[in-house]
């Protein structure tokens, strides 16, 4: 019982409160990561009904990779399935219906794709669904999932032409992207161009 009280003694030690930062406000071991994408991927199960589900943990991870969180869901079972999804992203026309992607699983909705009266098409390049309304679209194989994290390799990207620039690329002010903002539990269009990546530090150099 003693050598439990001394662990659990230790255990506490090293979990001590943090100092607050003089001058700002401070809120402790909050995760706070911004702006984190509205990822949208799509799947299709075993009888090639399509799902489609939120995620907000996902990132580029290579020239032509993107890596993503991902808990127990219906898509996890149908990428394990069919080893391919799309990825996409919410957009300010589409928030209603993507919040409802995030809430509601196709293990127990089975129809929520037609359910939002979103429609879909298959993909040229891989086993998964392109949802219509959504923009922009990565196809993707599955190049491993392990332990919650998904590595897909991007084989197409694809992108509606009132989202696309005079210069032929995609837009985001034109997309109307929106970002999650994990403190408020709210969604934010991404907006105005402030600079030019490798060309706006110039100034300095």
């Amino acid at each position: 019982m003693l050598a439990l009280l001394l662990l659990l003694g230790l255990a506490k030690g090293f979990a001590q409160e943090p100092k607050p930062v003089e001058g700002r406000s401070n809120y402790g071991a909050v995760m706070f990561v911004a702006p984190e994408p509205a990822i949208m991927i799509a799947t299709y199960d075993k009888d090639n009904n399509p799902d489609v589900m939120m995620a907000a943990w996902g990132c580029q991870s290579d020239g032509d990779k993107v890596m993503i969180h991902l808990s127990d869901h219906q898509t996890t079972d149908n990428l394990r399935l069919k080893k391919a999804f799309t990825m996409s992203f919410a957009t300010k026309a589409t928030i209603a219906q993507s919040d409802y992607f995030g809430e509601v699983s196709a293990r127990e909705v089975k129809d929520k794709v037609a359910r939002v009266g979103f429609t879909q098409h298959k993909s040229p390049n891989v086993d998964a669904p392109i949802i219509d309304q959504y923009p922009v679209a990565l196809e993707c194989v599955v190049e491993s999932f392990n332990d919650g994290v998904l590595i897909g390799r991007v084989v197409n990207t694809s992108a509606k032409s009132d989202v696309v620039d005079a210069e032929g690329n995609i837009d985001l002010g034109k997309m109307e992207a929106v970002a999650f903002d994990p403190i408020n539990n709210t969604y934010r269009v991404i907006g105005d161009v402030v600079g030019h990546a490798w060309k706006s530090g110039d100034i300095y150099k």
